[in-house]
């Protein structure tokens, strides 16, 4: 008759299982860190891109000031009388012949220019700009907070916004015919051919210091607007 020694087999198998079910465990917990890692970062980038479309909205909104009247704040009221057709500076974007430090915003884009002796010419470029002063506002609305949930809660959302920054810059690139209606300058309103200003439109927008940016994303537009 022959003996087998089975002993100590099922304190051997409940190792292996056990040593087996750790490794599943920790997969899967590194699996689930570095997916919720990845959503932050994904989520992160979306909303410096949201800031970017923002600085190009900036952009177009004070080329239109410009262009219709810009708003009297004692009034309320646009000053007609001051409308212009927004032209390039004088000075030249060599960081040094006007009030312009290259960010790194201004060095994302490729199409740009910015060497000693350059001829780009900007119409405005503002910098270093809070995405707070102007999603601050609709935030702090005393409904919305309510809607927002508590003061915790709002006063991490208030913290991570006012992470974000933004910059834009704006040059006149010529003329274009194009169809449209509405007022202008010469207070008409067709839909025939009519000539336009065409700006194109740089954006950024920033997570984190302008200069050493956490995420940077970079827009560019073109514009036309009535004379």
């Amino acid at each position: 008759m022959i003996k087998q020694n089975d002993k100590g087999f099922a304190l051997v198998l409940s190792l292996v299982l056990l040593l087996a079910m750790s490794l599943m465990g920790g997969a899967l917990v590194i699996t689930a860190s570095s997916d919720h890692s990845s959503n932050n970062s994904t989520d992160e980038y979306q909303q410096t891109f949201y800031v970017a479309e923002t600085a190009l909205l900036q952009a177009q909104k004070s080329l239109m000031d410009r262009m219709i009247g810009p708003i009297n704040r004692d009034t309320g009221f646009r000053d007609y009388g001051a409308r212009e057709v927004p032209v390039n500076q004088d000075d030249a974007v060599d960081g040094t012949r006007i009030d312009m430090n290259l960010t790194p915003c201004v060095r994302s884009f490729k199409n740009i220019d910015s060497s000693a002796g350059s001829e780009f010419r900007v119409v405005e470029y503002e910098r270093n700009q809070s995405f707070w002063n102007i999603i601050g506002p609709i935030i702090e609305n005393d409904q919305l907070s309510a809607d927002l949930g508590d003061a915790d809660d709002i006063a991490r959302e208030r913290t991570k916004l006012q992470t974000f920054r933004y910059e834009y810059l704006s040059t006149l690139v010529g003329t274009e015919t194009y169809a449209g209606a509405g007022t202008s300058l010469k207070k008409s309103s067709t839909n025939a051919q009519r000539r336009g200003a065409a700006y194109r439109l740089y954006g950024c927008g920033i997570m984190g210091p302008v200069d050493k940016p956490v995420i940077l994303v970079p827009l560019e537009t073109i514009v036309v607007l009535a004379y």
